[in-house]
């Protein structure tokens, strides 16, 4: 076998080699060629030193490591081969990793914290915390470990380390800090060094969520470092000092504020409080950084009087400005960033605004300013990030171009892990929103918006998981996200609404928003997002981390169901009846969330919500988790909890049926597009009923003149579940279809991303709630698996098993999609012309597909490049 695996991982943070946990999991693409893998080895040196080597069986392209956990400090390399039957590959390239600092006694470091007056101002400035060490020479290895409590960059001899931002992330800061850690020995030198941390508030104590509250998680920052330059070690204590920065203000959601007519270092500071915050021991992220991830320049810059110009991105994004041209000593510019231009084409932010538990109206604004100095800076806010399409800079006295100004996207470095492309210009762009909706939405954890309330919405990230992992490797970033969830998560197993959670609801038994975080389907995200990274990265870790979590999600929402009943159930009998005890209505549930409205629809109100019945909604979710969650247990080798949970699902469907379905029509109780969608998806319905319900949901969508009804939980299932039930044309129409509510129609009035409502932009041109909401981009997945037709197999994990069905239609002459997955690569591509129809498939080493054709014919096949062909009559 002349080829070797590639692309060997140990789950190590990119670009620098640092291992995020001392027992980590190996990965590898096998080898070109491979037909299946029946056995692995793996090589090891540990500071120099060989260990035994390890012979495995297994199919599976991943690995825990097998020998003892890898110390602190640790330099490691690596190497794997691959066999199938007697025959192995050649050895992969060797992955060079250093372990960090994993135990407290590793940390030499204190916790220092600037001199600063407690106080609630409006304006917080970043500090700039520093020292300066000696040393006779350069060692061969130096390493700083760095971390805060706010966020942090830093420079060596005024020059910066690594191109990580936001550092040191956002997380559940009292249960889980993270740390980083930078080779620096190529900027150090002999003689004296300085080091100068630039701290500011972050989400530690800057604002937070729709409510823009503040010091969530403390009131006083906090840095903790060493550097460890071979026999030298520099670590944050009373020798270090802390004054203010050119930075003036620093809010993550408000904006940034620089002055640079103050030269930094010119105030030496004062010496800093050491021991002033306590904090977990440092752990180490297995996410991707938030980086500056592309840059390009803005589509137009539009003045519409003297000094005062609309700058057009092009794309709505999270991110911020390069500005250069700042003007005279003294002179000052004010950017304003948001996503809608009113009917005067000047920016608006009104409808961002948001109404408190209070009933306080809180009006929402991303502002920076930057004072021009001496010099021939450029301003770039890093301690601040903004989501917007647009921004208003006035710049009084000179004019702007194109050429002064940068559009930076920043976010999560997600590696790309999927391509779609078809004959339609309108679907290639709806994927484009959809995939930059996403994008916008992964800033260290997955938010609902990149402006107003930018909170890790359980319930967002549990239904978009499953496209992001197509498009995104996101088994480090869901991970992380994940211990966050179990951080937040409260004793009687209920999540909070949004991880990490700024509202501290586990501290808060009291807070209106409990209830809320045990909704069905969003609470459900616990078991949905562990489970989605199973079974597209066949990562049984991830399902044995979360197990007390789901187990205690699910034991929630049992006693819900079995403790309470909704006041409609309560008005028809006094006694509840035998199968009520299943019947999830209570206490909260969102429901199908932002439904489609017609303009004499009173608005959606959680009160509104409060007061209706969502039994039907929750009892279906409840199943399907309990379900999942017998899966879980099985792919643990926990068998009798697979059987427990098993027998209690299917006395839930039971209840389900009873209470929400008439065998004699197959109606569900609601006869809604969204019920009929959940129950056809969830298995919720006898073999028997499932066309007549099929039919229902087309006969719902006529009366609604074609238009879907479908809201937050349902509107990504909806053209799958059409396509699957014999209604392709159905869906295809859906697709294509313009005005309120479509997809199309977004895109119609302007959308680059995702909105929160149907009709985020009216008629008039006036913007409602967030423009950059990515949940309704779900609807990919059908251009992903019916379009271009990939889908992995129910039974599979890892891509081990997939099947190419294209569901042609819509006049689509052309469609394709490539996936990296675990495996290797995986592409589906079609093309029709006339009656023949040729479909070329990829099947990546290790894998199997099962081939559907338009004419009715399956082909079975292993690895390797395929093409078919058919003959076939078109609608």
């Amino acid at each position: 076998m002349n080829h070797a695996p590639t692309r060997l991982s140990a789950g190590e943070q990119p670009d620098n080699g640092v291992l995020c946990e001392p027992v980590p999991t190996l990965s590898w693409l096998p080898p070109i060629g491979l037909p299946t893998q029946t056995a692995y080895e793996v090589e090891a040196h540990v500071d120099g030193s060989a260990l035994p080597v390890w012979r495995a069986t297994g199919a599976m392209p991943r690995a825990t490591w097998p020998w003892e956990p890898v110390p602190s400090r640790s330099h490691v390399t690596v190497r794997v081969r691959v066999a199938a039957g007697d025959e192995w590959s050649r050895w992969s390239q060797p992955l060079s990793l250093r372990a960090p600092l994993w135990q407290e006694g590793d940390w030499s470091g204190r916790w220092i914290s600037p001199r600063e007056a407690v106080s609630d101002a409006d304006d917080r400035g970043a500090w700039d915390v520093r020292t300066t060490f000696e040393l006779d020479e350069v060692p061969a290895s130096a390493w700083l470990y760095a971390t805060a409590l706010g966020v942090y960059e830093v420079a060596i001899n005024d020059v910066r380390v690594g191109d990580a931002e936001l550092a040191p992330g956002f997380s559940t800061y009292d249960e889980t800090l993270y740390a980083q850690a930078y080779d620096v020995a190529g900027l150090l030198r002999p003689g004296t060094n300085t080091i100068v941390f630039t701290l500011s508030d972050g989400w530690y104590r800057g604002r937070n969520g729709g409510g823009q509250v503040r010091d969530v998680w403390g009131a006083i920052l906090g840095v903790r470092a060493q550097i460890e330059a071979g026999a030298v070690v520099v670590a944050t204590g009373a020798d270090w000092t802390a004054g203010p920065s050119p930075i003036t203000r620093a809010d993550l959601m408000r904006g940034q504020a620089t002055d640079f007519r103050i030269r930094q270092g010119a105030d030496p500071g004062k010496p800093v409080l050491v021991d002033a915050v306590t904090a977990p021991t440092p752990s180490w992220s297995p996410s991707p950084p938030v980086r500056r991830v592309a840059r390009w320049s803005p589509r137009s810059v539009v003045e519409l009087r003297p000094g005062l110009s609309i700058v057009d991105a092009g794309q709505n994004v999270s991110g911020w400005l390069r500005l250069r041209n700042l003007g005279r000593p003294g002179e000052r510019t004010t950017l304003a960033y948001g996503e809608h231009l009113d009917p005067a084409d000047d920016l608006t932010t009104e409808h961002l605004d948001m109404t408190a538990y209070d009933g306080r109206r809180l009006t929402f604004g991303q502002v920076d300013e930057v004072t021009a100095g001496a010099g021939d800076e450029a301003f770039e806010p890093r301690h601040t990030i903004h989501g917007f399409r647009y921004v208003r800079v006035t710049h009084p006295g000179r004019s702007l171009t194109a050429d002064d100004i940068t559009v930076v996207a920043v976010h999560s470095d997600l590696d790309r892990r999927g391509w779609f492309e078809c004959s339609s210009p309108e679907l290639d762009a709806l994927h484009r929103a959809a995939d930059w909706s996403f994008r916008g939405n992964v800033v260290d954890v997955p938010t609902d918006c990149p402006t107003r309330e930018r909170s890790g919405w359980t319930g967002d990230f549990g239904l978009y998981a499953p496209v992001a992992a197509r498009l995104y490797g996101i088994d480090g970033f869901g991970r992380k996200w994940l211990r966050s969830v179990r951080d937040d998560q409260c004793d009687d197993g209920v999540p909070a609404m949004f991880s990490p959670d700024s509202e501290r609801v586990k501290h808060h038994p009291d807070h209106p928003g409990r209830q809320a975080g045990g909704s069905a389907g969003w609470g459900d995200a616990l078991i949905d997002v562990p489970w989605t990274l199973y079974t597209e990265y066949g990562d049984t870790e991830v399902l044995a981390e979360s197990w007390d979590s789901m187990t205690a999600w699910v034991g929630y929402a049992l006693s819900c169901a079995r403790e309470l009943r909704h006041p409609s159930r309560t008005d028809r009998s006094a006694e509840a009846a035998t199968h009520e005890e299943y019947v999830w209505d209570a206490p909260f549930h969102f429901g199908e969330w932002c439904e489609p409205r017609r303009a004499d629809d009173p608005p959606q109100s959680l009160a509104r919500v409060l007061a209706e019945d969502q039994g039907e909604v929750a009892t279906a979710y409840l199943h399907r988790s309990l379900s999942r969650l017998s899966a879980v247990a099985a792919v643990l080798g926990k068998a009798d909890a697979a059987e427990d949970y098993a027998a209690v699902a299917e006395r839930v469907l039971d209840a389900w049926r009873r209470e929400f379905l008439d065998r004699a029509t197959g109606h569900t109780a609601a006869d809604t597009q969204a019920g009929y969608v959940r129950a056809l998806c969830f298995g919720l319905l006898p073999e028997e009923l499932r066309p007549a319900a099929a039919d229902r949901l087309v006969a719902l969508i006529h009366q609604n003149d074609d238009r879907l009804t479908t809201g937050f939980l349902t509107s990504g299932l909806l053209l799958p579940v059409l396509a699957d039930h014999g209604h392709a044309d159905v869906a295809y129409r859906l697709l294509f279809r313009r005005g309120v509510p479509s997809w199309l129609g977004m895109l119609d009035r302007g959308a680059t991303t995702m909105w929160e409502e149907w009709e985020g932009v009216d008629e008039k041109g006036n913007a409602h709630a967030s423009l950059n909401h990515y949940s309704k981009g779900a609807v990919i997945e059908f251009l992903h698996g019916h379009v271009a037709g990939l889908r992995q197999h129910p039974s599979s994990a890892g891509w081990e098993h997939f099947t190419v069905r294209p569901v042609p239609g819509g006049g689509l002459t052309s469609a394709r999609f490539r996936h990296l997955s675990p495996r290797g690569p995986i592409e589906a591509g079609w093309t029709r012309d006339g009656t023949r129809f040729a479909l070329d498939v990829e099947i990546p080493p290790t894998s199997t597909a099962t081939v559907g054709l338009p004419d009715g014919t399956t082909h079975d096949r292993g690895p390797g490049r395929h093409r078919f062909l058919c003959e076939t009559e078109w609608d």
